[in-house]
């Protein structure tokens, strides 16, 4: 994956900070328990790709101990440049591209990284690539053709499901597929990966929640790249603000695909 194809990558320093604060915040809990029921140990070296500001790459470099190894890659490592742990390495670039040793860590992780790919299976095989045999890889993936909303105001109901279909056609555009995470069961299945476990986490939430303000942070982040669809207008965008903030409106933002599969 370029820089020029992750949609993030020209909003601001602080706002991009925040919202990966905030992901952190709302889902480290339950990549937490996936991430245990490897079996995560001590002495264990482990690859954290797309590490964002960093908060997954030091919870298992905690665990690992010193004797383990965790390598944190992205494309932008501007928020993990100065962790301070010996057993971190953080490398900047491509993970496609990047010189790691096939075969080399117990553990794999990613975190809505594969959606903004185009070239899905040419990730995915790198990333199994580098999983030693019976090490572990658990990836978690958006599916947004979940998304709807529920309950609010009709004409602020329809502007959220305005910018929902703004969210398809831009991924779209580019290549990606917006409901990528539904498929991933079946594109690990088709690898040869029999045994792992699928959880699925549909995110209902009100106005206000955590997952609803994180989903108002990037639509006024990306809101140019929404408009450019022609989907929404600008009215659209200010009414999904307000729904995000209201305590009476509900709605799907996303649904959240996890799996935890063991090589062979």
């Amino acid at each position: 994956m370029s820089t020029a194809q992750y949609i993030f990558t020209e909003t601001q320093y602080v706002q991009e900070l925040e919202r990966l604060q905030v992901i952190e915040k709302i889902f480290d809990p339950t990549s937490h328990q996936r991430l245990k029921s490897t079996g995560i140990n001590t002495n264990w070296r482990c690859l954290e790709v797309g590490a964002g500001a960093g908060s997954i790459t030091q919870w298992m470099a905690d665990i690992v101990g010193e004797k383990g190894q965790v390598v944190a890659v992205d494309l932008d490592t501007r928020f993990v440049a100065n962790l301070e742990a010996s057993n971190v390495e953080v490398v900047e670039g491509d993970i496609q591209h990047l010189p790691l040793d096939k075969q080399s860590f117990d553990l794999v992780h990613a975190r809505y990284v594969l959606i903004h790919n185009p070239d899905v299976h040419k990730v995915l095989s790198k990333l199994l690539e580098l999983v030693k045999p019976g090490g572990w890889i658990v990836l978690e993936e958006p599916d947004f053709a979940a998304a709807r909303a529920l309950a609010g105001e009709d004409f602020a109901c329809q502007a959220v499901n305005n910018v929902n279909r703004a969210i398809e056609q831009m991924f779209t555009a580019r290549g990606m597929d917006y409901g990528l995470g539904a498929k991933l069961p079946a594109l690990l299945q088709s690898y040869g990966l029999q045994s792992f476990a699928v959880e699925v986490d549909t995110h209902l939430s009100q106005g206000g929640s955590g997952i609803a303000t994180m989903m108002n942070m990037s639509t006024r982040q990306l809101a140019e790249k929404y408009l450019a669809t022609g989907a929404v207008t600008q009215a659209d965008i200010d009414h999904y603000g307000r729904f995000a903030e209201d305590s009476n409106s509900w709605a799907i933002y996303y649904a959240t695909v996890g799996v935890i599969a063991q090589k062979q």
